[in-house]
């Protein structure tokens, strides 16, 4: 009996294991919910690829655009309109676009953005009797040389088109930091 009382004081603290098993309907839980989440996943990855493929294609350099004949560009800068074809994501237009031709004073031709570098207005060539044979923003009075220099109010310079010319016809290309101002 001492035998007896000894054995079982010995396990009286220790609780007997119990294994746990899985009901019918742990496991139906289980295999529907992960099998559902497996087809929302599914479902959800097109998706995603869809809205973020758009961000992650390489950004492709500007199409050259034939703007102007060679014989019309003066050392005085002339705006000229042009059309862009863009792709925003999915969406695809044209857009209308103005660049300020004119010639160096070694005789080449180049291309000025007329987006203003201080808040994206629109500048104009002679734009103000004050600042003669000077582009000027008549939002915050900016004003630049015709080369497209800063001398007023905007942190930068003009930014300044790619240009080529082949055939006798000016083209415009990527639009870039302006190269005639150091």
């Amino acid at each position: 009996m001492n035998d007896h009382k000894n054995h079982e004081s010995e396990h009286h603290g220790e609780k007997p294991v119990k294994r746990r098993e899985m009901s019918r309907r742990q496991f139906l839980s289980y295999t529907l919910g992960g099998a559902g989440a497996f087809m929302g996943a599914g479902m959800l990855v097109p998706m995603l690829r869809f809205a973020v493929d758009p961000v992650l294609q390489p950004k492709t350099k500007a199409a050259w655009v034939k703007v102007v004949e060679e014989s019309k560009i003066t050392n005085e800068p002339k705006s000229f309109k042009f059309k862009v074809h863009q792709v925003d994501g999915w969406f695809e237009s044209d857009v209308d676009m103005e660049a300020w031709i004119s010639r160096d004073k070694e005789g080449n031709i180049f291309a000025l953005n007329p987006t203003c570098k201080h808040l994206g207005c629109t500048v104009n060539w002679n734009g103000s009797p004050e600042f003669k044979d000077q582009y000027f923003c008549p939002c915050h009075g900016a004003h630049y040389t015709a080369e497209g220099k800063n001398l007023a109010v905007a942190p930068a310079p003009l930014d300044e088109y790619e240009v080529k010319v082949e055939n006798g016809f000016v083209y415009v290309g990527q639009l870039g930091p302006n190269k005639h101002v150091k």
